[in-house]
């Protein structure tokens, strides 16, 4: 795995060990955590590491071991020492980087593997959002053992639920049934449903610049964007990958506010595109 840190890339090899998500601390300058899997995520345990930058590369701040496979992670964004992973055992795990053992705490309540958790950037809100295999996405509040509800809707996998950045109480979900799928948490339903490719969607994230923008990568080697206020057809479509795309993010550009930054990662290469905003 390797991060890009002051223009350079760095690179730490963990021997049986494979990488999932990997995501930087919104506190701590360089700080990356990292969710992995043995064998593939097939089988085998999984380890929470978590990565500083120094003069030789990426060093090993520390790394916690879980029973099953890790397939995503999430930063607090009112904590800077906590997160939350989560696991093919159908659990997610809240983990202390300031504690060396844990987890702290362990939710459990979907069915089949959890695929990808998100932690909302409202800081009015700490709530949770995780989606699975079994179909559902759950939202949590990490300070409750429990659930706080569970939407349904979709018809396979869930791969990606990530909040908007700019809307409260809003999220976004991709699915195996090949649909992107807008939620309201106070309506406990959809708001609206995409069917964004004619293939598995395995990723999706929203512009950080416009809260009608958002990108999904799918199975069918394509990077889609849509504009909320018409969703009859993509505002754009990126081509050019050989494998599906696992994971997509939109990120802002420091050149100028006008533009973002796209990067999608699949199982051969990773690229990055500047796209225009769209006019609001």
């Amino acid at each position: 795995m390797s991060a890009v840190c002051g223009g350079a890339a760095r690179t730490l090899r963990v021997p049986g060990r494979h990488g999932y998500a990997a995501e930087f601390s919104p506190y701590l300058p360089g700080r990356l955590a990292c969710a992995t899997a043995q064998h593939y995520g097939i089988a085998g345990c999984g380890t929470l590491l978590i990565l500083d930058p120094d003069e030789s590369g990426l060093r090993l701040f520390r790394s916690f071991d879980w029973n099953d496979g890790l397939f995503d992670v999430t930063w607090s964004e009112n904590n800077e020492h906590v997160l939350i992973t989560c696991s093919g055992d159908g659990s997610l795990q809240l983990w202390d980087t300031a504690k060396a053992a844990g987890p702290l705490q362990v939710y459990k309540e979907h069915t089949q593997e959890v695929y990808s958790v998100d932690w909302s950037q409202t800081r009015g809100e700490q709530l949770v959002v995780s989606g699975s295999w079994d179909q559902t996405v759950k939202l949590w509040d990490p300070t409750v053992g429990k659930s706080l509800c569970t939407f349904r809707g979709h018809e396979s996998i869930i791969y990606s639920t990530i909040w908007s950045p700019h809307i409260p109480g809003c999220f976004a979900s991709a699915s195996g049934d090949q649909t992107l799928r807008i939620w309201d948490v106070k309506a406990a339903g959809v708001r609206i449903v995409i069917p964004a490719h004619q293939a598995e969607i395995l990723s999706c994230d929203w512009c950080k610049y416009s809260e009608n923008l958002l990108v999904t990568g799918a199975v069918d080697c394509s990077l889609r964007g849509w504009d909320l206020r018409n969703v009859r057809q993509p505002v754009f479509e990126l081509l050019g990958h050989t494998y599906a795309i696992r994971r997509v993010k939109m990120e802002s550009c420091p050149v100028t506010q006008a533009r973002s930054r796209l990067t999608a990662a699949c199982a051969s290469w990773v690229q990055a595109i500047l796209l225009p905003q769209p006019p609001e």
